[in-house]
């Protein structure tokens, strides 16, 4: 697979004739760097400006841990959609490790063609949102289907979350490279947790900002409530993130193996 057309019309969920999908995809510089909660804001904002909208995680891990305040990741999206959260993430697993590895500990794999269909499938005539799993370059399988093919498959445009600390100038810049490379259509980096006064945090959001030539933004830390979660995402223009599936844009001159 991995993106020669969009998700539409002859898609392999099974929705002949289907308009393509509409939405976006949260990525992350890593693990642990608010994607889920920036996931879960935009859902819950979007929901409150009168979207029609829905989240899909194409797999959560770590259901045998205690669960964090909010609820575990599809928990927490449900809850900022409305739906239950089988129907965010169909696929869970109890360790709390990587999806590839957590599905072999499950003697079950995790089918590239499956996950595109799963998303397809919730994000059918809806505004979708779905959240990644690790960074770009996470895998899904080990034969090298990551969280990147899954983006480009989709087709539809992304946002990438990011602490504010140290190092968010090197991972953001590497993790838009790698976007820009398979021609994902980058729409905005969001640092969050975000504190006010951080001259270091400051300095990665400006440099940043210049260096990737991405519109950049900040969310405070938000209560995990669909509420909470919606307003600290009132002043973030989650409408302009929001785009219809298209075929991958072609790689900057310069980018991509070889470049």
């Amino acid at each position: 697979m991995s993106g020669d057309t969009a998700v539409g019309a002859n898609d392999e969920s099974g929705r002949t004739g289907a308009p393509p999908l509409c939405g976006v995809v949260v990525v992350a510089t890593d693990s642990d760097v608010g994607r889920t909660v920036l996931a879960a804001a935009i859902c819950a904002r979007l929901r409150d400006d009168g979207t029609d909208v829905v989240a899909h995680a194409p797999a959560v891990t770590g259901l045998d841990e205690p669960a964090p305040d909010g609820g575990r990741d599809h928990e927490l999206l449900a809850a900022c959609t409305g739906q239950e959260p089988v129907e965010v993430c169909p696929r869970t697993f109890g360790p709390a490790v990587p999806p590839h590895l957590a599905a072999e500990l499950a003697a079950e794999r995790l089918v590239p063609a499956d996950l595109v269909a799963a998303a397809a499938r919730t994000g059918v005539g809806r505004t979708l949102v779905v959240e990644g799993t690790g960074g770009l370059l996470a895998p899904f399988d080990r034969a090298g289907y990551d969280v990147r093919a899954l983006c480009v498959d989709l087709g539809l445009p992304v946002v990438v979350a990011a602490r504010p600390g140290p190092g968010a100038i090197n991972h953001v810049r590497l993790t838009v490279d790698v976007a820009r490379a398979a021609g994902l259509d980058v729409r905005a980096i969001v640092l969050t947790p975000w504190a006010a006064g951080d001259v270091l945090a400051d300095d990665a959001r400006r440099t940043v900002a210049a260096l990737t030539d991405v519109p950049t933004h900040v969310m405070p830390l938000a209560e995990p409530t669909p509420a909470g979660l919606a307003d600290a995402a009132s002043e973030l223009p989650v409408a302009s993130w929001i785009g219809e599936a298209v075929a991958p844009l072609p790689p900057p001159s310069g980018t991509g193996p070889g470049g």
